[in-house]
Formats: C-alpha cells, structure tokens, sequence
C-alpha cells in the first residue's frame, strides 16, 4: 500500500517541481533582460534629479557678466544676494517618472529573487520526500511536507510571480509615457497608441475566462 501511494506521489511531486522550475528559469531569463533594460532608462532620468553643474556655472558666468557690464558700479564684488544660485528643485515630471522604474526594477528584481529561492524549495522539497527511508516514513514525511505546502498556499506565491512581473511592466511603460510626454510629443503620441492598444488586449485576455469558460487565453492578473 505504502509502495503504491510513493509511487504516485513521486510522479505527482516529479511534475510539481519540474513545473515550478520551468516557470522560475523563465522567470529569470525576462527579469534579467527587463532589468537591464529598465537600468539603462534610470541611468537617463535620474540626471533630472540632480542639480546640473553647468547650469550652476552658467549662473556665476552671468552674474559675473552683469557686473562687469555695469562700467557705472562701484564695486565690482559680486552682491551677496546673488552670490548662490537659486536652491534646486526637480521637476515634477522627473520625480514620477524616476519613482514608476525605480519601483519597476525594485518589483522585478525582487522576482528574481523570489524565482530563485523557488528553485532552491523545489529541490529541497525533492530531497527530503525521496530520501532514503522506509516506506512508511517515507509517505508519512511526504504527507506531512504535502499538507504544509497546501496549507502555507505556496501554489498561490507561485502564481504571484508572473503577477509582480507584470507589475513591474506596467509601471515600466507607466514611467516611459510619461518620460516621452516631457520630450516628443510625436514620439509619445506613437508609444502611447501601442501601449493603448497592448492595454486593450491584456484588458480582454484578462476577461474573457469569465465571458468564454472554454477560453485558453489567461492573465495572472
């Protein structure tokens, strides 16, 4: 009897992990390109939250030309009012934009992390209901390990994944529209169609399980 029930529980258990594998490798292959691709955007805007060098040159440059101008002066120290330039605040655009992909590669670097311990509990989970034991501790291990994984909904973080990586990508192209309506209005209304249009689509895949039961079309969200 004991033998029977391993037998299935192997296979059951066999096809479990090579499951959760297959979905964390994939998992870590698109966060690793995404995350690149999102680093090199942060790269780029993060420049609009720092003072600029050459504005804060270009204000001592003009002072200094204003005060060699005026041949009726005095003085030709510069006055302390103007002696430091005004404090330097972000726009408000760059702000957003530089919070909706730090937040992106933050979500998406925590998937990798997380698709990686999922590897490590589908091994562990591997070697401790196979190790060498006799049969009846062996299926009294592999029910206890089974329970505590229905119980702890680990199923639920599996399928949590794919959700925070497309998480991530929203908040991506949230950032990009936004990041392109300060640059090109041309440039932005063309990213904005496709992103509309994308939108859309995942709008329908998401629903349409509830409008067609027979549909194969699914979204983690």
């Amino acid at each position: 009897l004991f033998s029977i029930y391993l037998e299935r529980a192997d296979e059951e258990d066999k096809m479990m992990a090579e499951s959760w594998k297959a979905d964390a490798d994939g998992i870590l292959v698109f966060t690793g390109l995404f995350s690149a691709a999102v680093a090199t955007f942060i790269g780029v805007s993060i420049q609009d939250l720092k003072q600029n060098s050459q504005d804060t040159s270009a204000f001592y440059l003009q002072t200094i030309y204003q005060v060699l101008a005026d041949v009726n002066r005095s003085q030709t120290s510069i006055p302390s009012a103007l002696s430091t330039p005004p404090p330097f605040s972000p726009p408000t655009s760059a702000v957003w934009v530089n919070s909706l992909w730090f937040l992106s590669f933050s979500v998406s670097l925590t998937c990798a992390l997380l698709a990686t311990l999922l590897q490590r509990w589908a091994r562990r989970y591997l070697q401790v209901t196979r190790h060498r034991r006799s049969l009846h501790k062996r299926a009294r291990i592999r029910a206890f390990f089974s329970e505590g994984i229905n119980k702890l909904h680990l199923p639920w973080a599996v399928e949590a994944l794919p959700t925070l990586l497309h998480v991530a990508l929203f908040l991506f192209f949230m950032g990009l529209v936004l990041f392109l309506y300060n640059i090109n209005h041309t440039v932005f209304t063309v990213v904005i169609s496709w992103v509309g249009t994308c939108a859309c689509m995942y709008a329908c895949i998401t629903f349409m399980p509830i409008v067609r039961h027979d549909s194969p079309y699914y979204a983690p969200l």
